[in-house]
């Protein structure tokens, strides 16, 4: 669901997707889910599982959710790349912040 500005109402983003500030971040979802298009970008185009794989990994997701998914990631590519970018950023930046205690001990013992 998205806010529409002009009201405290929610209007669906997409058939099937969700955008509600406060879950997820506020990134856009499948509805009823805590699962984000971004997610369902990165299994299916990054990762390489085709769409039916995805529902049976998650048998509460139906077909045409994810289809809705990636149809929506289409219409908002660049939105959705960027924050898949910025999920990254993050995940590189708590790794320099905070080095992993086990390959500090793994690297002293060779």
């Amino acid at each position: 669901m998205a806010i529409d500005p002009n009201t405290t109402s929610m209007l669906p983003a997409a058939p099937h997707i969700d955008v509600t500030p406060g879950t997820c971040g506020g990134r856009p979802r499948i509805a009823s889910t805590r699962i984000r298009v971004q997610d369902i970008v990165v299994w299916h185009e990054r990762l390489g599982l085709a769409v039916d794989e995805i529902v049976s990994r998650y048998p509460h997701l139906t077909l045409s959710a994810v289809y809705a998914a990636l149809a929506y990631y289409h219409d908002h590519r660049e939105q959705i790349d960027l924050q898949i970018l910025e999920g990254h950023n993050l995940v590189d930046e708590l790794r320099r912040r905070y080095p992993s205690k086990l390959d500090d001990k793994l690297a002293a013992n060779e």
